[in-house]
């Protein structure tokens, strides 16, 4: 499946214009044959935008997430992004993946927050493995430092997970981990991940872009720079499962040794 990363900050703070920015990307990936098109971490709203987080946060099911389903509609391609949710009073930092026709198929809460921007602002999710089927790949879905945290990708692995999107806001100096960690991930899971990343500066941050997909030999298939851009690559299920077959990590294991892990 082409999978589109769109590598943007879009405009913090404006929803509308942030839908306008997504559409124009959505249409510009649907041009290139991509079945799959994914958006940074807080996305919509912008990141850094302080109480305007908990302001103009909606429901997963709310008036955005139908926006964005008739921009996947519009264009026949599935949308990866990151927003605010509101549940009751809580507010959550979450990712949500609808299909080419409009169905909200996933919507997952970032596990690990970041800092103490993200404690303030947003409570952790308890559920860490999400999945969708689209196009003939598991999608699995996890939010920026989430991916960092090795035993969070295994999870997903051992749950089957093709394609993992990863929605980031990630920030100097902390480049290396889309540099070298993200393809690290995907050899020792053998799986896709991609990881999509804001860029360029905003309130006390410095996004590094370096958006990437990696595939399971550990090799980039694509990496973005570090201005808004919108790169492509292919996740070939017939070469992920030729890389499994080959690769023995997830076969070598020994569980019975890593009960201390938790």
């Amino acid at each position: 499946m082409r999978t589109a990363l769109f590598q943007s900050s879009g405009r913090p703070g404006s929803v509308v214009e942030n839908l306008k920015v997504l559409d124009e990307a959505a249409g510009r990936a649907a041009a290139a044959g991509a079945g799959l098109v994914a958006a940074p971490e807080m996305f919509l709203t912008g990141y850094a935008i302080g109480d305007d987080i908990a302001r103009l946060a909606e429901p997963a099911d709310g008036d955005w997430a139908d926006a964005i389903a008739e921009i996947a509609t519009r264009h026949g391609v599935a949308v990866a992004y990151g927003y605010p949710e509101r549940e009751g009073e809580t507010v959550y930092n979450s990712a949500q993946l609808i299909s080419a026709d409009g169905t909200r198929l996933a919507n997952y809460r970032k596990t690990h927050l970041f800092g103490c921007f993200e404690r303030d602002h947003f409570t952790p999710g308890e559920q860490p493995v999400v999945q969708a089927d689209l196009n003939g790949l598991r999608i699995g879905l996890m939010i920026c430092y989430d991916v960092e945290f090795p035993e969070n990708v295994r999870a997903h692995a051992l749950a089957g997970t093709d394609l993992l999107v990863v929605p980031t806001a990630q920030m100097h100096p902390f480049q290396f981990v889309a540099e070298s960690v993200v393809p690290v991930r995907a050899f020792e899971n053998q799986m896709y991940v991609a990881y999509v990343n804001r860029v360029g500066p905003e309130g006390e941050f410095e996004f590094v872009g370096l958006s990437t997909l990696a595939g399971p030999d550990g090799i980039a298939r694509t990496r973005a720079g570090r201005g808004e851009e919108l790169v492509l690559a292919d996740a070939d299920p017939d070469f992920l499962a030729a890389s499994r077959e080959a690769n023995p990590y997830l076969k070598d294991r020994r569980p019975g040794l890593y009960g201390s892990l938790v």
